[in-house]
């Protein structure tokens, strides 16, 4: 678990990068930016604000973690603090070489020293960087002698963080623990922050674990489970309530426990361990027999796993639970399939 609610701002240095392909330069600051106490608060908001997900990275490399050069810089930041502008100006740099798309937008990149983070109940230093992009219009009133006028100004929305990582010292043999946000590249420029900038793969952690085997049932029951086996809208909808029902219910996972309470059938449970295998080989990851639950996962997964059975283009049923209270028929005389629905009164 990850918090950042009581951490601070220790020191924070600003630079401007450029769009490298289309010939912008940058500008490296040599010293701190000194904020007011207010100010310093609505700079934590904006920076941490959008750091939702507990979901977590760590760098990685092909060859060696020490080929990673974000890796390296907040490694030599965290074993000496005062070198935090001198390494911003290489984060800065390794940043504006990565920037060789047409679309990406020249900004502001904060690089903040964060002290009194938690990780896992330890507390943490953090490195943070932060890109921000867009600049948004903002209308201004004023008052002079009594009298109201309106003008504009150009400015950032603390409520809109573009890019940032926050990268957590802890778990650093492992790639150090990082928590990411991106929320403007689309297409190829979505690989630029991520995977070129800072080279990070997903942690296989309680979030990954459940992340990973919510997706593979979602996909089971929907995709693979009617190929197999004579079953209804209905009673995939019902697999699927029961499905997120046991991570709602349920501390940790236990994948034997998970099919005799879900599945039930020995024909399916097979089916659905044999789905297992493709799974992971066709997406490249591992999937655990048993792990803890994570929370955050399941509250994310739960959205997926809403059960509605759509009707042509007018009615839509959402599914909660007990399928034997919906049945499906056929009228020969109307040549259209049919829902009875059952139920003792209107909520």
């Amino acid at each position: 678990m990850i918090s950042t609610n009581a951490s601070k701002i220790d020191n924070i240095i600003v630079h401007g990068i450029g769009n490298k392909i289309n010939g912008d330069s940058c500008i490296f600051s040599k010293n701190y930016l000194t904020p007011s106490a207010e100010i310093s608060d609505l700079l934590s908001k904006y920076f941490l604000s959008s750091f939702k997900n507990q979901e977590t990275y760590h760098f990685i490399h092909d060859s060696s973690l020490t080929l990673n050069e974000i890796y390296v810089y907040a490694s030599e930041v965290f074993d000496n603090p005062e070198r935090l502008i001198e390494k911003s100006i290489n984060i800065g740099k390794h940043l504006y070489e990565q920037s060789i798309y047409p679309m990406i937008k020249s900004g502001e990149l904060y690089v903040v020293y964060f002290t009194d983070c938690l990780v896992d109940g330890e507390v943490s230093d953090a490195i943070g960087i932060f890109k921000s992009e867009n600049k948004e219009t903002f209308l201004k009133v004023y008052n002079t002698n009594n009298e109201y006028g309106i003008g504009k100004d150009n400015g950032i929305n603390i409520n809109k963080l573009d890019k940032g990582c926050i990268i957590y010292n802890a778990e650093r043999e492992n790639g150090f623990i990082v928590s990411v946000v991106d929320n403007t590249s689309k297409g190829t420029e979505a690989k630029y922050w991520v995977d070129d900038f800072l080279h990070i793969g997903q942690r296989e952690d309680i979030y990954y674990n459940t992340h990973n085997l919510m997706s593979m049932c979602k996909s089971y029951v929907v995709s693979q489970l009617p190929n197999e086996f004579d079953v209804s809208k209905a009673d995939q909808a019902e697999l699927l309530n029961k499905s997120a029902r046991y991570f709602k219910e349920n501390d940790s996972f236990d994948m034997q426990s998970f099919t005799n309470e879900v599945i039930t059938q020995q024909d399916i449970i097979d089916s659905f361990n044999s789905y297992k295998k493709i799974y992971q080989e066709d997406l490249g990851i591992e999937i655990a027999e048993e792990f803890d639950i994570s929370s955050s996962a399941v509250k994310k997964q739960a959205r997926a796993f809403k059960s509605v059975i759509k009707l042509d283009k007018n009615f839509h049923i959402y599914v909660h639970g007990n399928n034997q209270h919906i049945k499906r028929g056929y009228d020969e005389v109307a040549g259209m399939y049919y829902y009875q629905l059952f139920f003792k009164e209107e909520l």
